[in-house]
């Protein structure tokens, strides 16, 4: 029997199904082989060549798959197709130790029956140009983030990172928000009037006041507002200009994933991430009813927007018999794809038209069952006729000043039978035609509005349009817009306000730091231009050595000036090798680092620390002052032989109450780990006594042990079973009151 091995168990199973047991259907659960997860795992003295090693966990997998293969007659590498999946197929290939030059990678668009069937009919070689594309990106963004992230941590705190994409998109979050911070709104009027026809035989309508004297006008202030209304006041107004026409809307093209992820944003609400995770459940398949597993959709990572002629041929035909002919346009509709586009595979759309929405609701969950419904409706919409309106647009004229109107109703419903777009409300157009006046009718004015406004400042970026940003910059592919943005929220780089985006404090101290540094990287056009290298790789003209070559040089020498500017060589010898200390900022201020590193590792504050008046509770001796990530605290002097630290300011809290029954010395209020209060002898560590209650200074005369006085006012003995308690002094007698 056959193997076909895919990525997915999800999809391994749909496939299976397909084909009625006569294959055999494994995953890999992804990549089998990466990069270490705690080295570089880059050879940057050999030309780059990266160290693969078994993903943590895989083990077990690539045991049974080999086991499987060993038995199969034939194996079929049936991974995504795409770059990572070219590159997945190929290390399953190397750890499985099939033939390099066999025609064992088959690839299909669609997960159904009839793709699987004609896919296993064309088998061909591993394409090594995709995966070199892939290994450049790979081995690219781990020389990045392994350098950057490193110099973050140093630089400003721990557990930060930053990435080749990532970075430029946080950067853009950051410039946006400045923009805002920066933004001074500017006063300005409109001025609408709602106007009727004379002879009152029309509905009224409204105009906006556009122009003076020919040309674009802006009221700026409420003076101006005031003398334009004057000016109105005293003239009449007339029909200056009537234009009547049809007007057309093209239907949408079919999803690519960045349009997927804007629609979703836009209408659902749904972040870039969980669209993803939706879209790839309705891709692999997804368990319903009846015992089936059903894939619902085709390949959802693409940039592109061609459908196949089957698919489309689908399409009208599904469209004559719902809707009617007039719905099909006179030619099929084909859409081109935007500039730089891979083009590697058809836009996304349903598997089957006749699965609709209505019939797959009963199988879905409620998001499941959204996402599909968008992608459907707009694959459908982008095969139709284009919606029809019949336009109207009149001026008006008042002395020296033009209003405007414009208004349209539908006159052929076309795609928007089956898909709406997500308008902005201030893009809306008036609802319903305007009454049919002529040039030269007179107008009554029922009423003049004026309304301040101000400028308003660039809006935040929301998951679609951080997404259609990246998109349009060529900042990453279609399969890292949601990662990024999960990584940016992950980070907690940005935080939600709403579906905005706002960046933290940390994201423009990182932002500008790489800024300072490292101009290209955190450019937007050498992103986008590191983009088309790996296309030209992957289209066979780039030796992918070669780009990772050109850029490494230059990116190590500006590290290396990052790392050590502001370093500043002492006269100062270290104690452990005596050569020269650097005098170095870091995250918690100054400190030397010695020169002979990385032979020596030798680091000192140079800060003269400040002694607190807390004595150590483990060695009794004075300490000292010291700032960490979490700001001051307080440190034994003589670490490391003394580990000890406290809070610092907690010396400040420390209150004298009771008497140590053990020296005679006062006690302190001290908190436990745990946050309980307990009493410690101030002569600590000569003397050791510490109680939960508060010591009176005496002694148990039944057996020694402290006697206390408990919260409630009690004195005893603390031992709880001698149960000794002083006698409470007899109250002293009431005074006598004398009656006459």
């Amino acid at each position: 029997m056959d193997l076909i091995i895919v990525e997915s168990p999800s999809k391994a199973k749909t496939i299976s199904k397909y084909l009625k047991g006569k294959y055999k259907v494994d995953a890999s659960g992804g990549h089998i082989r990466d990069l270490p997860q705690k080295t570089l795992g880059v050879a940057v003295d050999k030309n780059f060549e990266p160290k693969y090693v078994t993903s943590p966990g895989k083990e077990e997998t690539i045991n049974r798959l080999a086991d499987e293969a060993a038995r199969a007659d034939r194996v079929f590498l049936a991974t995504d197709p795409d770059r990572e999946g070219e590159a997945i197929s190929w290390h399953l290939q190397t750890v499985l130790g099939l033939d390099k030059e066999g025609e064992n990678r088959i690839e299909f668009n669609e997960i159904s029956p009839k793709a699987v069937e004609r896919a296993l009919q064309k088998p061909r070689k591993i394409n090594y140009n995709l995966v070199d594309a892939q290994q450049a990106r790979r081995v690219m963004d781990r020389l990045v983030g392994y350098k950057l992230s490193p110099f973050l941590n140093n630089k400003i705190r721990n557990g930060l990172s930053a990435g080749r994409v990532q970075s430029v998109a946080l950067r853009l979050t950051v410039e946006r928000e400045r923009e805002i911070m920066a933004f001074v709104p500017e006063e300005y009027w409109n001025v609408t009037a709602e106007l009727q026809d004379g002879d009152k035989k029309f509905s009224p309508f409204k105009a906006s006041l556009e122009k003076k004297n020919g040309k674009k006008f802006k009221i700026g202030n409420k003076e101006e507002s005031e003398a334009v209304l004057a000016a109105l006041g005293a003239g009449g107004y007339c029909v200056g200009a009537v234009k009547k026409s049809v007007t057309k809307s093209h239907a949408p093209a079919p999803f690519t994933t960045s349009t997927l992820q804007q629609d979703a944003s836009n209408k659902l609400g749904m972040t870039a991430p969980e669209t993803m995770l939706m879209a790839q459940h309705l891709y692999e398949g997804i368990d319903v009813d009846n015992g089936e597993h059903v894939a619902f959709v085709t390949y959802i990572r693409t940039d592109s927007t061609r459908v196949s002629e089957e698919a489309q041929a689908a399409a009208q035909a599904f469209i004559e018999e719902k809707y009617g002919k007039d719905f099909l346009p006179e030619k099929p509709n084909v859409y081109a794809s935007k500039k730089g586009a891979q083009d590697a595979h058809e836009a996304i759309r349903p598997i089957d038209l006749s699965r609709t929405p209505e019939s797959a609701k009963k199988m879905l969950d409620k998001k499941h069952y959204n996402v599909y419904k968008l992608i459907y409706d707009r694959f459908v919409a982008s095969q139709m006729a284009e919606a029809q309106y019949d336009s109207m647009q009149i001026e008006v004229n008042n002395g020296e000043y033009t209003f405007k109107a414009s208004g349209k109703a539908p006159r052929f419903a076309g795609y928007t039978a089956v898909y709406q777009d997500a308008k902005k409300d201030e893009e809306e157009e008036t609802k319903g035609l305007l009454p049919p006046l002529a040039e030269g009718d007179g107008l009554d004015c029922l009423a003049l509005k004026p309304e301040q406004k101000f400028t308003k400042p660039p809006v935040r970026y929301t998951d679609a349009s951080l997404v259609k940003a990246m998109e349009d910059k060529g900042i990453g592919r279609p399969s890292t817009y949601a990662s990024i943005i999960s990584v940016l929220n992950k980070r907690k780089y940005v935080e939600k306000e709403g579906k905005y985006m706002k960046p933290t404090e940390v994201a423009f101290r990182i932002t500008d730091l790489l800024v300072q540094y490292f101009t290209d990287i955190m450019d937007v056009g050498f992103t986008a231009n590191m983009e088309e290298k790996l296309d030209q790789i992957e289209d066979g003209g780039k030796d992918w050595h070669a780009i990772i070559g050109d850029f490494y040089p230059p990116f190590e020498q500006k590290l290396r000036f990052a790392n050590t500017d502001g370093d500043e060589l002492t006269e100062i010898l270290c104690e452990k090798c005596g050569h020269p200390m650097v005098r170095r900022n870091g995250k918690y201020g100054k400190y030397l680092a010695c020169s002979n590193y990385p032979k020596c590792s030798n680091i000192v504050s140079e800060e003269e620390a400040e002694v607190s008046e807390t004595p150590c509770p483990k060695c009794g001796a004075m300490m000292v002052v010291k700032s960490g990530r979490y700001g001051k605290f307080l440190a034994c002097p003589n670490y490391p032989e003394c580990k000890s630290t406290m809070p610092f300011g907690e010396e400040k809290e420390q209150v004298l109450e009771g008497i140590c029954p053990d020296c005679g010395k006062p006690t302190k209020k001290l908190h436990s780990k745990r946050g309980k209060l307990y009493y410690g002898c101030s002569g600590y560590p000569e003397c050791k006594f510490m109680s939960w209650d508060l010591p009176t200074g005496e002694k148990c005369p039944q057996c020694g042990s402290a006697v206390i006085k408990n919260a409630k006012g009690s004195v005893r003995c603390s031992n709880r079973d001698c149960g000794y308690a002083p006698l409470s002094e007899e109250p002293a007698p009431a005074t006598e009151e004398t009656h006459d």
